[in-house]
């Protein structure tokens, strides 16, 4: 035998000995039992000291000041400690790939209907104006790593149909520039008002409605804009020309019109896409093969881009085979202008709405990337960081961006790890718009198609959350099946709503359809659980402890009510109505004998005197005293519960509010009706403040009813089966 397989043995050996000795201790715990008077008696409650965050915002020291900095310039906390010899070669080749992708998203030719700035109806050069001053400006104030801020079709397209309602078509070439102009002008406008909204709602921590996107959500909303991403791509990959949709089912009306033109696709421009996707995919296996011997992923990305534009223009794709490609780009900036501030009651409810979608896309997928790798995302600091690119972009007449997803996972594939990557490509971007714009104009359009469908696969891959939700969470699978449904046929602004809103309805109703208990005792401990889950749990004689799993308020008080009486096995309102018929039945009954008897007392003749009458008063006072009292359930021959006492496991209870008070009152005075003394246990010290507070304790309830636990209540109740509410309350070993 090994050394090891003898320390084995030895540390089974000691471990069964020390499991004998626990068995045999006999631990016991003994202490007073308590009430919530007694509690707080014993430990000195008092109510928490209230903080008035005001009081803190107007201080004013160097600490503050200086968090108040870093918390608002993200890149002075980590740039410092930038690790160059690791990150900035992955971040390099990341901005590149991302920055060459954003050309054919501003490129100038008309004839591409779907650049984002046609689609947002401006002259197609200002979306790549929109490509480089907002993602500098996210380098400097953002907090995701990894998301890729510029243009996105769907704020494209939101955007178009403002300055297209505001600002229709001419067919003359002047009236064309003119309208051109003015819609620059609306853009622009937008662009600062939608960037006003978002910093705004930023510094007053609108963020907190992050917290409704849960994951299910989240991923369900990316999966469906990664399916509309991919559509939008089809044109290109086919080399089709199609027609522009937006609202409700546009993607459904895009895929029928992609299947429709199918025999008109350019088969040069299907081979390149094929050929540069086949490619890609090639390189992303390699990589994972070697990724243990590589210091960093090989740029498949940037090598397949500026390999397609090398072959593009030594064969000519485009007049040989009729493959589109990006085309020349106009050198130039433009100077800034001021909004137009007569404009703002036009947008002010387009620019909230664009605002709110725009945070909404970008936080999903910064949530997506930040878990993926580790790392966390403040999201008021995302709305302020998003409002001022869009704040500064439009006083540089760039129109309203946000995060796309497509570039954003290039940027996280290609080696990305910061914003430097988008730095790097918003430097890019600024030297293509002075300089070298034209090397890239003979790069296919359907290799970067292709570029952006393959870096789709792990958005995609998200589909098999439907199997594993299926088995994890109904619920969840539910809300992620509503958010890509309602997302791919109403589009990702009124998706997002219909998300949202759904989301808080099912945890309404998953409050009101909480898992009620009657519970039970487990042998020999003070620990009390679910009957109908443990079968060694017993209910205590005469004794009915009672649980929600949620906690009650005016959603599902009544509901509450209605499961206890229930569960208690007592039709509580039918006995109390039957008690309350007999008890006036015999009030007639001894309103007609006291006629009876005056009338006879009347026909009798002789006057009683004042001593005699004194005397009869104080025999029938004695009678009545030593009377039974007819008022009780047994007296009146009504049934009589089981149990004399009911415990209240209130442990779940996070808040209440008045219903939840006028509920408990109404069981203690139902319960009380049937000869049955209410208990409640466990309630939390914020509960209490609020029973309190809400005038809930009175002469009938005191805090000699809560109790610390349920077996404390258990054990009372025990000790006192008939106790009124001034009950003393006695010591008890546990």
């Amino acid at each position: 035998m090994g050394l090891s397989e003898a320390s084995g043995d030895v540390q089974v050996q000691l471990s069964a000995t020390q499991a004998m000795e626990l068995h045999r201790r006999d631990y016991r715990m003994e202490r007073p039992l308590l009430n919530q008077e007694q509690l707080e008696e014993l430990g000195h409650w008092s109510s928490a000291p209230r903080t008035h965050q005001w009081r803190v915002w107007f201080q004013c020291s160097y600490a503050r000041v200086r968090a108040l900095l870093l918390q608002r310039l993200p890149v002075l906390v980590w740039l410092p400690r930038y690790p160059v010899r690791d990150w900035l070669l992955g971040d390099l080749l990341s901005g590149l790939s991302v920055a060459i992708m954003q050309l054919p998203q501003g490129e100038p030719l008309p004839g591409l209907g779907l650049a984002y700035a046609l689609l947002a109806g401006l002259p197609p050069v200002f979306g790549l104006y929109s490509s480089f001053y907002p993602v500098f400006i996210y380098f400097l104030f953002g907090t995701s790593r990894h998301i890729s801020v510029g243009t996105f079709a769907i704020m494209s397209v939101m955007v178009g149909s403002v300055t297209e309602s505001l600002a229709p078509a001419s067919n003359s070439t002047v009236n064309e520039t003119s309208t051109d102009a003015a819609r620059v002008q609306l853009a622009s406008t937008l662009s600062v008002l939608v960037g006003l909204f978002q910093v705004g709602l930023g510094l007053v921590h609108f963020g907190f409605v992050v917290t409704y996107l849960s994951e299910p959500l989240v991923r369900g909303y990316t999966t469906a804009a990664s399916v509309q991403v991919f559509v939008s791509q089809l044109k290109y990959v086919f080399g089709l020309h199609l027609n522009s949709y937006s609202g409700p089912l546009s993607l459904i009306y895009t895929v029928l019109e992609v299947c429709w033109k199918l025999p008109q696709s350019v088969v040069g421009t299907v081979v390149t896409a094929l050929v540069a996707g086949v490619v890609l995919v090639m390189v992303k296996l390699l990589n994972d093969k070697l990724q243990p011997h590589l210091p960093v992923p090989i740029p498949g990305e940037l090598l397949t881009l500026i390999g397609a534009t090398g072959i593009s223009y030594g064969v000519d794709l485009q007049h040989r085979f009729g493959v589109d490609v990006v085309g020349d780009i106009p050198p130039g900036l433009v100077p800034p202008v001021a909004p137009s501030p007569q404009l703002f009651a036009k947008l002010v409810g387009n620019a909230f709405a664009i605002a709110v979608v725009g945070f909404a896309i970008a936080i999903s997928l910064g949530k997506i990337f930040a878990l993926r790798h580790g790392y966390r995302v403040d999201s008021n600091q995302e709305l302020v960081a998003l409002g001022l690119s869009n704040l500064i972009g439009g006083i540089f007449q760039c129109f309203p961006v946000s995060c796309s997803m497509s570039r954003s996972l290039v940027q996280e594939s290609t080696g990305g790890n910061t914003q430097v990557a988008g730095a790097i490509s918003s430097l890019f971007i600024l030297l293509v718009i002075v300089k070298i714009g034209e090397l890239f104009k003979e790069l296919p359009k359907a290799v970067l198609a292709a570029t952006i469908i393959v870096n789709l696969k792990g958005m995609l891959m998200q589909f098999t959350d439907i199997c594993s939700l299926w088995k994890a969470n109904r619920a969840d699978l539910l809300i992620w099946l509503v958010t890509f449904v309602a997302t791919i046929l109403l589009n990702l602004d009124l998706g997002l709503a219909v998300a949202i809103v759904f989301s808080l309805l099912l945890l309404v109703v998953r409050t009101q359809l909480p898992h009620y208990s009657v519970l039970g005792r487990l042998p020999d401990t003070d620990i009390y659980r679910d009957v109908a889950e443990y079968t060694e749990a017993k209910e205590v004689p005469g004794v009915k402890i009672f649980r929600s799993s949620a906690t009650m308020y005016f959603a599902n008080a009544e509901l509450y009510s209605d499961a206890l009486k229930q569960r208690c096995g007592v039709d509580v309102d039918h006995l109390i109505s039957r008690k309350k018929k007999l008890l006036r039945k015999q009030e007639k009954l001894k309103l007609k004998q006291l006629r009876k008897e005056k009338e006879l007392q009347k026909q009798a003749g002789p006057q009683v005197s004042p001593g005699d009458e004194l005397q009869e008063t104080a025999a029938s006072g004695q009678e009545d005293a030593k009377a039974p009292d007819v008022s009780t359930l047994k007296a009146l021959g009504l049934p009589q519960p089981d149990f004399h006492s009911l415990v209240l496991d209130l442990g779940a209870l996070s808040f209440v509010d008045t219903v939840c008070l006028k509920s408990l009152k109404s069981i203690f005075r139902d319960f009380r009706e049937i000869e049955v003394e209410v208990y409640m246990a466990a309630c939390h010290s914020p509960v209490v403040a609020q029973l309190e507070a809400g005038h809930f304790f009175d002469g009938s309830i005191t805090k000699k009813h809560l109790f610390a636990s349920v077996h404390d209540a258990v054990t009372f109740a025990l000790q006192h089966p008939k106790s009124g509410p001034d009950s003393t309350v006695l010591a008890t070993r546990l």
